[in-house]
């Protein structure tokens, strides 16, 4: 028996991280959830046994179960954090690959999670008007307060100061990557033009931003970005774009 899928399917938006959530909570919490459980099942054991008039004291096993407990709940609370993190990263990439689907009655190409060397790009659309690569930054915003992004050409700043790791680095190098693979696959230089999306913040531009390679923007903007573009890129070429990116993605899953 073998399966009729003559070709495995391409990944969903967010589906790393998906992947990632899955075995962090296999690798972070369940561990230390059933280590907690397994120590308070030896207390409860010992209680028994005590009460039943049973010699062995349950006061040590008990001591230890409390440490264990203790241990597990501080593990737990850092990685619910972290968890929580993880499910917004995905809950925003998702959001921003249905922005993007309204793209393909135009013609254009997505292709979601698109698997990279060490890395995934979070979405590429092919379109007429050029390649994109395209990262999404899901953060946070505060109860109160403006959420708001400055963007000056090379760094971002929010609420007074840079960002740890720079999103715009990081498209840089993933839209180089990305236009070296399909001339790679396809002998043709194309120009691939490296996005970060933040969703839910306004993006404010200063005039070196507007000159900028790199594309920074709420999710809402970006379709109208990508269609009100020139052309640069024939039709027959984005259908053999994304020929080459399908296969190599599918390789990947194999």
């Amino acid at each position: 028996m073998k399966s009729p899928l003559k070709a495995k399917p391409l990944r969903n938006p967010g589906e790393s991280t998906s992947d990632r959530i899955w075995d962090f909570i296999l690798d972070e919490i369940l561990k230390y959830l059933l280590f907690a459980l397994l120590f308070s099942f030896l207390a409860i054991l010992e209680w028994w046994r005590w009460y039943i008039n049973s010699p062995p004291s349950p006061i040590l096993t008990s001591v230890i179960a409390i440490i264990a407990i203790g241990i597990a709940a501080f593990k737990l609370r850092n990685a619910n954090r972290t968890l929580r993190q993880l499910k917004l990263g995905r809950d925003g990439e998702k959001a921003v690959g249905q922005y993007l689907e309204g793209l393909r009655s135009n013609g254009a190409k997505v292709l979601h999670d698109f698997p990279g060397e060490g890395f995934n790009i979070d979405h590429v659309v092919i379109h007429k008007s050029g390649i994109y690569a395209i990262e999404t930054k899901t953060f946070s915003k505060p109860d109160k307060g403006e959420t708001r992004i400055l963007f000056d050409g090379e760094s971002l700043k929010a609420f007074g100061r840079h960002f740890d790791r720079n999103p715009v680095s990081q498209a840089r190098a993933a839209s180089q990557w990305l236009r070296e693979k399909i001339y790679e696959s396809t002998g043709i230089k194309h120009t691939v033009r490296p996005v970060v999306l933040f969703p839910g913040w306004f993006i404010e531009q200063t005039a070196e931003a507007k000159k900028s390679d790199v594309w920074v923007l709420n999710p809402k903007a970006l379709p109208s970005f990508i269609e009100n573009s020139r052309q640069q890129i024939l039709d027959t070429d984005v259908n053999l774009i994304c020929f080459h990116l399908s296969k190599y993605a599918r390789s990947t899953l194999s």
